[in-house]
């Protein structure tokens, strides 16, 4: 199943994708009662998808990001695949939905996109063990981890370089029913292959990464993990249309544009 915040007008609501049986191919926006985490009810309201505004399809309290998970992309980064997952924070603040534009920050010179799966947490959790990971997964979606790699390298910390406003796009939907395991990532900029890997590449699976994470914090529904970057990041400029394509779900776009 294919889920969407998404807005007409003034109102704010989830809501299921999918074709109506007397139109086969015509797809159209189901509106959900409330949020999805605890069980799908819907209002019987409906609206064609070219009709709506989608939005990002989550709104996690806190994105985790874990780094150099790919080993093509840990060479290029420099240095070696760390011994240990390497954790980092996005705010809540620079979750944006697909077709957002994202403002090029005013302190960084040197913006680079970063392909990735992102796992969508499903209920409260923390301690999980690696049996019950499947239990606290609602979904996946598409993400762009947007990252300012000058402030990256000069500060200590990343909190600035991977978490100004708009350095997250999501989206276009959540699929709750896909097997992670090997699918192809890709990333465009104006239509050039940037990125291209698969999941299967990647050292740490979504299992550990949730063991991990949760022995340290609590996790939200509606929380996100990013699961990594393959190699071929790269920079963004002022007007650049950046793309993220993930097998079994969609693509993600989104246009840069100048902060004012």
């Amino acid at each position: 199943m294919r889920i969407v915040r998404f807005s007409t007008g003034d109102s704010y609501s989830f809501g299921a994708v999918g074709s109506p049986r007397d139109r086969p191919g015509h797809l159209v926006v189901a509106e959900l009662e409330g949020h999805p985490y605890a069980g799908i009810s819907l209002t019987g309201r409906s609206h064609p998808l070219d009709d709506v505004q989608l939005l990002a399809p989550v709104l996690p309290s806190k994105v985790v990001g874990v780094g150099k998970n790919y080993a093509d992309h840990a060479a290029e980064m420099g240095g070696g695949v760390p011994e240990i997952p390497l954790v980092f924070l996005k705010p809540s603040t620079a979750v944006v939905g697909p077709d957002a534009p994202v403002l090029y920050p005013e302190v960084s010179t040197e913006v680079h996109h970063e392909a990735e799966l992102a796992v969508v947490i499903g209920r409260l959790c923390r301690d999980v063990p690696a049996e019950r990971v499947p239990e606290v997964i609602f979904g996946y979606t598409c993400a762009n981890d947007i990252t300012a790699r000058d402030l990256q390298r000069t500060e200590g910390q990343w909190a600035r370089a991977k978490g100004f406003d708009t350095s997250c796009p999501l989206g276009p939907w959540v699929e709750t029913e896909l097997d992670p395991s090997d699918l192809a990532v890709t990333c465009t900029v104006n239509g050039e292959t940037r990125q291209s890997d698969r999941t299967s590449h990647m050292i740490r699976g979504i299992t550990d990464m949730i063991v991990h994470i949760t022995a340290a914090m609590t996790l939200l529904p509606g929380d996100v993990i990013l699961t990594g970057t393959p190699a071929g990041v790269g920079p963004l400029q002022v007007g650049d249309e950046v793309a993220v394509t993930i097998e079994g779900i969609g693509t993600l776009t989104n246009r840069v544009i100048k902060r004012g």
